[in-house]
């Protein structure tokens, strides 16, 4: 491309573009319809010029003259109550339903390995000596022990506010480090796994597996399912930068960045519910079969919530992205 024989068959219209936007509201319809043609015209000049033969100069003008016409095109609006209601019912669950085929495999497989790591604990007695002193083991591990103890250990608003403060903020690291090739969400992944392990080894070491169980699943259900949405959601957005499919990487990263970033707020929720069983029944008085009942239906309550709600926005093409207004506009790809 010839920059300067380009520059001159197109300035006169950046300058008439230019010239509408200054009138602003002034506009009669004949020129509100020329401002949309000049700055769908102008968008394609900006992408051949950053893609053909870029100048930093021309770029800077072009990108800040698409984006002020953009502007004035799609307006401005402020969310509303009707933008919650829609993402709570329609963006988020569809999100965490189109992500399953990630995060339902995410959550077999580190099952599976807490699982396996809590075995390999439980029958070595060499590995339990090598986690702490035989001392600190039985104060762990015996009635009233501090596995028991940790869930009354302080008031329970107070508790359920620390709990849902530390697994929103690794749910939110999993989302968002994800970017990074999938690594720091496996890392992740793995401590969190590691340390249920631990705690169903020692615990079944000391003939306490039932005990553990019934302190764990009332909350555990829910959070844990919570962290694995997150964790893979996080290794899809990795994949993304490695495949973005038939998109650009960057409009695909985009895409599913700011669908990821939403499920932070919408996991945050979730994790809200069961950070409050872990405070408020969890320690509870109750019987362990109530308990555990309360943290089954709440899960049943979440799978249903994303299997129904989420799928029948999925269908209907909701992919939890914002929606098209909000989004950056979306530039032509030049061949």
């Amino acid at each position: 491309m010839d920059l300067d024989v380009f520059v001159t068959a197109h300035r006169a219209e950046w300058d008439r573009l230019e010239h509408l936007l200054r009138r602003g509201r002034r506009l009669t319809g004949a020129e509100a319809d020329e401002l949309v043609a000049l700055y769908q015209r102008t968008s394609t000049h900006l992408s051949l010029i950053q893609s053909s033969a870029p100048d930093p100069m021309l770029t800077s003008r072009l990108t800040q003259l698409v984006a002020r016409a953009r502007a004035t095109v799609t307006g401005t609006r402020r969310a509303g109550w009707r933008d919650a209601t829609a993402f709570l019912t329609a963006g988020f669950p569809a999100a965490v339903y189109r992500s399953r085929r990630w995060w339902i495999p995410t959550a077999l497989l580190s099952t599976l390995l807490a699982v396996v790591i809590g075995w390999w604990i439980s029958v070595h007695p060499e590995v339990q000596s090598a986690i702490a002193a035989p001392e600190a083991l039985r104060q762990m591990t015996r009635p009233g022990g501090e596995y028991e103890t940790y869930y009354s250990s302080h008031p329970a608003a107070s508790f359920a506010a620390q709990v849902w403060t530390n697994n929103a903020q690794a749910a939110a690291m999993c989302l968002v480090l994800g970017a990074f090739l999938c690594l720091p969400v496996i890392w992740i992944l793995f401590v969190n796994v590691l340390n249920l392990g631990v705690g169903i080894g020692l615990m079944a070491a000391a003939g306490r597996l039932d005990t553990f169980l019934g302190l764990i699943i009332p909350h555990g259900l829910l959070e844990l399912t919570a962290v694995f949405v997150a964790a893979g959601t996080g290794l899809r957005l990795g994949w993304t930068v490695i495949d973005p499919g038939p998109h650009s990487r960057r409009t695909a990263l985009a895409r599913e960045g700011r669908a990821a970033l939403g499920m932070a707020i919408g996991l945050a929720l979730v994790l809200f519910i069961s950070g409050l069983i872990e405070g408020f029944v969890t320690p509870s008085g109750l019987p362990t079969w109530a308990r555990i009942a309360i943290g089954v239906a709440a899960e049943l309550a979440f799978l249903a919530y994303v299997y129904i709600l989420g799928g029948r926005a999925a269908r209907a093409g909701d992919t939890g992205d914002v929606e098209a207004p909000d989004r950056s506009a979306e530039l032509p790809v030049a061949a």
